[in-house]
This record gives C-alpha cells, structure tokens and sequence, in this order.
C-alpha cells in the first residue's frame, strides 16, 4: 500500500548573481565574527528573539521528515542552579580522571576546566534533545532516521540564527549528560544532544585567538569549477 502527501508550489524567489554574491559576502563576514563565548553578561535577552531563532532551527532538514528535536529553554534560575551544580560533577569526574592526556592537551590552549559558571550567568538555557524515535498517541514506537545528522544540521541553524540576531551561544556537552533529562523531565525517547547557554559577551569578555583553516584547507572541487580557470 502506498502513501502520498500532498504537494504545494515551491516558495523560492531566484535571484540575480551580483545579488547572490553581496548576501554570500555579507554572511560570511557576520559569521566569521562569531565566537564561542565562556563569559557572559547577566543581561537578560528578549526571548522572543530567541524562540524565532529556535522555529528557524526547525526548519532544518530530518531523515523522513521526523523532525526529531525537542529545544527545552530554560530562564528559571533555581533550575539553571541545578544543571551547573550537575553538569560540574559530571565534568570534574572527566577532567580528573576521565580524559585522557591526548585530549587534556589538545584543550590547554583554549583554558577550560571543570567550572562552569556560565551555566548560571547566561540568561537563557537552550538544551537541545535527539528524539532516539517517535512515539504515536497510542504509545506505539516510530522509527527516526538520521537522528543524530539530522540533529547536528539543526544546532548548526539555531546558533547561525543566534548569531545573526546578536546573541553569543557555547555548545556544551557535558558527559555524560544524562542528568539534563532527569532534571528537565523529558521522556524516555529523548536524549540530551547539546547544552547551549545564550546572551551577550561580558564586557570584560575575551577568546583565544583562534586561527579558522582557509578555504582552499576545506574545499575539494572535483572537476572543478570551469569558471576558475581550472
């Protein structure tokens, strides 16, 4: 027995190239600027800002069209409290005994450590749940495809979304962080994929200075492109 869904016309607005290259421009030079931000200001953020950037995140393409995300926000700071209190025990147990010393290193130039004062100072949690599958209104399983790719594309639009519209995201994944389900009361078919606290840099606010590999480091043109001379 087949199935079939119905169809719209596609809403897409083709545009000239001159304009194609100013936005292509223009977007790279904003994210270019963007930086994972460990010290925030206690400002609070207007969340409605934050919640667009969050149903932009859901428009990102999913295996099947299963859309299995779950973005818990969280503003309360009782609860802010209790995820730093727990995902610092998780972390001091990583950093002391866990983590090896290949990973210990390649972390020593960025200054981290099992503090994460953040996790309080930050106005706004996003914490970021993988449906591992679906669940139907009579308990039946539905099988999800591509969780964690179609998940990953998704993170990926929300902190662009955030970024574009001024605010300062960190994706934190403590590990393991099954303690964010508990406290946030999410269903057995949920799984924390990542912990992203939001708001504006401190003032006093600076990051290591990180070189990003240039294009010609991440780009493969096969054949190539008959326009570049190649």
């Amino acid at each position: 027995m087949s199935h079939s869904i119905a169809t719209i016309p596609l809403a897409f607005e083709r545009i000239d190239e001159s304009t194609m290259r100013a936005r292509a421009a223009a977007f790279l030079a904003t994210m270019d600027r963007r930086r994972s931000v460990r010290n925030f200001a206690a400002d609070a953020v207007p969340l409605d800002v934050v919640r667009a950037a969050i149903q932009a995140a859901g428009t990102a393409p999913s295996g099947a069209h299963m859309q299995p995300w779950t973005f818990v926000l969280v503003t309360d700071p009782e609860l802010k409290r209790q995820i730093r209190a727990a995902a610092e025990a998780e972390e001091r147990e990583t950093y002391e005994h866990r983590m090896s010393d290949e990973w210990r290193a390649a972390l020593a130039p960025l200054g981290t450590d099992w503090h994460k004062p953040f996790l309080e100072t930050a106005p706004a949690l996003i914490v970021v749940f993988r449906q591992d599958y679906g669940v139907g209104p009579d308990g039946a399983r539905r099988k999800h495809y591509y969780v964690q790719e179609s998940c990953g594309i998704a993170l990926g639009l929300l902190i662009a979304a955030l970024h574009h519209a001024g605010l300062a995201t960190l994706t934190h994944t403590p590990s393991p962080m099954g303690f964010l389900a508990e406290l946030l009361g999410r269903p057995a078919n949920e799984r924390a994929f990542v912990l992203l606290p939001v708001g504006y840099p401190a003032a006093d606010c600076e990051v290591p200075e990180l070189a990003r590999k240039p294009l010609a480091e991440i780009l493969v043109e096969e054949p190539g492109d008959p326009r570049s001379g190649r």
